[in-house]
C-alpha cells in the first residue's frame, strides 16, 4: 500500500467508518436486470459437483490399488 496505518490511523478511519454507517444505505440491485445479474453471482459452473465426481473416482481407484496388493 502507498501509505502506512498505524494504529492510530485504524482508529480513526473507525470512527469515520461508524458515522458513515455504510451498511445502513446499502439497498442491493433494484432492477430486474441488477437481481437477475446478482442471482449468478453465485453460480460456478457446476465445477463442485464435478470436483466431489472426481474425488469419487480417485477414492475408488485407490481402493482398487490397494486391494491388488
Amino acid at each position: 500500500m502507498s501509505y502506512e496505518r498505524t494504529p492510530e490511523h485504524r482508529e480513526q478511519r473507525r470512527k469515520m467508518i461508524q458515522q458513515w454507517k455504510p451498511w445502513e444505505k446499502s439497498t442491493g440491485p433494484r432492477t430486474q436486470e441488477g437481481k437477475q445479474r446478482s442471482a449468478k453471482r453465485g453460480y460456478k459452473g457446476a465445477q463442485r459437483e464435478l470436483m466431489r465426481e472426481l474425488a469419487r473416482v480417485l477414492r475408488e481407484q485407490k481402493a482398487m490399488i490397494y486391494w491388488v496388493d
